[in-house]
């Protein structure tokens, strides 16, 4: 199967590290042109780097995209220099750890002005480009929380339950220009937010016992995906939330499949 995204043009917020970096640099590699929107200006400046070795075009932006000003602004310039836009990629995120009862309002509402605000921000600016070209990929990053929250993290969950939602409500009113929405739901994918790699070697193998797949996923598989779903093979799928967990609580107890293996003779994980 051909994804074929050479000579498309990808705008991409929260690139600076982790899952958002990966996407970017993957998107290159396939031949796209990318557009990288961070609020660190030496974390674009090492990623225009990067992007220097693969070859291609590549714009960076500073932006926060809780501002409306310069998203606006540096989608009119993306759209006077390139003349289209192909596909949005809302990665930028904030985590928004505490317990309902201690969590702050100011920590509440970054969580939702970053995560929801954001998102929303970026899609309403990229529709009058993506209408006028009768086609577009929008690519919202939601999380496992949104499915299955966890304890101590209301505020991040409810963000991304929040993006899920505007997400399937995006698809249904962008459907007649030919623009697809879409969510994704990233499980246990090691980054500098979560460090799951660094924590104890026995709270690891809790986190990862509610894995159907037990082993952590990997930044490029959240890239693989976001490729997949900004070519024309994913023409067919909007609205949607994607799990990318590894089959997390898929069943109740994903560890005794791997109890059972290893009793029948099979090295599993």
């Amino acid at each position: 199967m051909e994804l074929d995204l050479t000579g498309q043009v990808a705008i991409v917020t929260g690139v600076g590290k982790g899952i958002g970096r990966e996407i970017v640099l993957t998107l290159a590699r396939e031949g796209v042109t990318t557009v990288s929107l961070d609020l660190d200006r030496d974390d674009l400046a090492s990623l225009a780097r990067e992007l220097d070795e693969i070859g291609g075009t590549h714009a960076e932006y500073d932006c926060d995209v809780r501002d409306a000003a310069r998203i606006r602004e540096i989608v009119a310039d993306v759209d006077v220099r390139f003349g289209r836009i192909d596909t949005l990629v809302n990665n930028a995120g904030v985590g928004g750890d505490g317990y309902v009862a201690e969590l702050g309002e100011r920590a509440w509402d970054l969580c939702f002005d970053v995560n929801v605000k954001g998102t929303f921000l970026t899609c309403q600016a990229v529709l009058p480009v993506m209408k006028r070209q009768r086609r577009g990929r929008i690519i919202n990053a939601a999380s496992f929380a949104a499915i299955v929250p966890i304890v101590g993290a209301a505020a991040y969950a409810g963000s991304k339950s929040a993006v899920t939602q505007f997400t399937r409500a995006l698809a249904g009113e962008v459907g007649p220009w030919n623009i697809t929405a879409n969510a994704y739901a990233p499980g246990m994918i090691p980054t500098t937010l979560n460090h799951f790699t660094e924590r104890e070697e026995a709270e690891q193998a809790r986190l990862l016992d509610t894995l159907t797949l037990r082993s952590w996923g990997q930044k490029s598989d959240i890239a693989n995906l976001v490729c997949f779903l900004a070519s024309d093979q994913a023409r067919y799928i909007t609205g949607t939330l994607i799990d990318i967990s590894g089959g997390k609580l898929a069943t109740q107890v994903p560890r005794l499949a791997y109890e059972r293996a290893a009793a029948e003779g099979l090295d599993a994980l």
